[in-house]
C-alpha cells in the first residue's frame, strides 16, 4: 500500500509540474523565494503592532521566531529521519521533471517552505481575526501558492507539501494557544 502511494505521489507530481511553461517559470521562482514575502511580513507586523501595541508585538516576534524555528528544525529532522529524494534528485523522475529550481537539495520529506508559510498563515490569520476577518483567508491563499510552487520548480513531491502543510497547520495552532497564554500571564489586552 505504501508503495502505491508513493507512485500515485510521483504521478500526481509529475503531471503538476509538468503543467509549466517558461512563461509562468519567472513567477513561481518569485513565488518560491523566501525574500519575496518580506514586504508581505512588514504589512503583518504593522497590522500586529497597530492593534496589539508594542509589548504585544514583541511577544508575537518571539512566539513567530520560534514558531519558524521548529517547523524549520522538524522539517530537517523528517528529511533527515526519512531520506526521502527530492524528485530532482531521483533516479527515474528526475529526466522527467521540470527543474526550474537553483538547487536540488538532497531530501525533501516534508518542506519546510509549505510547513513555515502554513504555519505563519494560521498563526496571524487567527490571532488578527476579531480586526481582519477575511486576513486568515488572504493568508491560506498566499501559502498555498508558495506550497504549489515548490512542486511547480521540481524540488517536492505532493505529499511532501501536503505533510509540510498539515503540520504546519499543528504547529500556527499551538503557537495561538501560547499566544493567548502568553498575553493572559502578561495582561495584554487586545
Amino acid at each position: 500500500m505504501l508503495d502505491e502511494l508513493i507512485e500515485y505521489d510521483r504521478e500526481l507530481f509529475l503531471y503538476l509540474n509538468n503543467l509549466g511553461n517558461p512563461t509562468w517559470d519567472p513567477f513561481w521562482l518569485l513565488m518560491t523565494d523566501k525574500w519575496t514575502a518580506i514586504p508581505l511580513y512588514a504589512v503583518l507586523l504593522f497590522l500586529i503592532y497597530k492593534k496589539i501595541g508594542v509589548k504585544g508585538t514583541l511577544i508575537t516576534m518571539v512566539l513567530v521566531a520560534l514558531m519558524i524555528t521548529c517547523t524549520d528544525q522538524l522539517a530537517n529532522l523528517f528529511k533527515h529521519g526519512f531520506e526521502r529524494p527530492r524528485p530532482c534528485g531521483q533516479e527515474g523522475v528526475k529526466e522527467a521533471t521540470r527543474f526550474i529550481a537553483e538547487r536540488c537539495g538532497r531530501f525533501g520529506y516534508f518542506s519546510a517552505h509549505a510547513s513555515n508559510s502554513t504555519a505563519l498563515a494560521v498563526f496571524v490569520g487567527l490571532i488578527l481575526k476579531k480586526f481582519y476577518p477575511k486576513l486568515i483567508y488572504f493568508l491560506l491563499f498566499w501559502a498555498l501558492i508558495v506550497t504549489y510552487s515548490r512542486i511547480y520548480v521540481g524540488v517536492h513531491y505532493p505529499l511532501d507539501v501536503i505533510t509540510g502543510m498539515l503540520i504546519g497547520t499543528l504547529l500556527g495552532l499551538l503557537f495561538v494557544v501560547l499566544h493567548k497564554f502568553f498575553f493572559q500571564k502578561f495582561k495584554i489586552v487586545f
